[in-house]
């Protein structure tokens, strides 16, 4: 699938399949989980694939209900999160142009729509604290179904109002 013309995109926090991917020449490679393995680093390192860091108050597997942070401590907590792992990442050899940070939208954050609504609302602080580039996905999370009181097969309208809303405060 993948030529000059197309990139292909591999989402997974599953080491064996991210290298899997890195050994196909996969384009970009994304992990939920902010890639924690320290042991896939020397691999990454050796890429040329863009990585997608994202952010999870959960730190393990898939995102659940069992995320709670709190509006207020959402932007610091991201914050000192990507520092840390894009300072691992870098010491690794991972150049800097090759990141792209994902602060995690819905259940990756809280249940509570609030967290995640502050956070949309406040890309460009995030932005500016970390210069890196930032991916936000909010494409009928819950959070949205929350905030406007409709079902999720009825969010199409909401989520590109968040997309705008996204790339209006920073998002790349």
């Amino acid at each position: 699938l993948s030529d000059q013309m197309h990139r292909v995109s591999i989402d997974s926090f599953q080491p064996e399949t991210q290298r899997y991917a890195l050994k196909r020449g996969v384009g970009y490679l994304n992990d939920i989980q902010g890639f924690p393995d320290p042991a896939l680093y020397p691999d990454i390192a050796e890429a040329d694939c863009r990585l997608v860091v994202m952010h999870s108050a959960q730190r393990d597997g898939i995102a659940t209900r069992t995320g709670h942070l709190r509006p207020e401590d959402a932007l610091d907590e991201i914050v000192r999160f990507f520092e840390a792992r894009v300072s691992a990442l870098r010491r690794s050899g991972v150049a800097a142009d090759r990141l792209i940070l994902d602060p995690g939208m819905g259940f990756f954050l809280s249940p509570a729509p609030e967290t995640s609504l502050h956070v949309l609302s406040n890309l460009q602080k995030l932005k500016s604290a970390l210069g890196l580039p930032l991916l936000v996905s909010v494409s009928r999370k819950s959070f949205l179904g929350a905030t406007v009181g409709l079902p999720v097969k009825d969010l199409g309208p909401a989520s590109l109002a968040a997309e705008l809303h996204a790339i209006g405060n920073g998002a790349d």
